[in-house]
């Protein structure tokens, strides 16, 4: 279950910050920022509406499914990017309102 990153508590503030402190993590955000650009077109789920496949994403960070699920599921608990499953995939995507509140909690630092 995702965290309201709104209700700023010192509880949330430190889910986030763990969740920021991976180059991996944050290459993932950056990638499903302009998924079209990053990704290539999947047979299940739009790129764009429904996410990125999370296959797709291991792949490209070139490691197994079970590391990659890891790192996206700690983005999942801090509330950045929300799963949804499609068939037997799993697909991933930011949720921009969360990463804004992020930004403006971690602003007021």
């Amino acid at each position: 279950m995702a965290l309201d990153i709104m209700a700023l508590d010192m509880e949330t503030l430190e889910v986030v910050l763990r969740a920021l402190a991976s180059r991996r993590r944050l290459q993932i955000l950056d990638w499903l920022k302009e998924p079209r650009r990053h990704f290539p077109p999947q047979v299940d789920g739009d790129l764009v509406k429904d996410g990125v496949c999370g296959l797709f994403i291991a792949r490209k960070l070139k490691i197994t499914q079970p590391t990659a699920s890891e790192h996206l599921n700690i983005l999942a608990d801090a509330g950045l990017i929300r799963a949804k499953r499609i068939k037997q995939w799993t697909f991933y995507l930011r949720d921009e309102k969360a990463i804004r509140g992020a930004k403006r909690l971690l602003g007021g630092v």
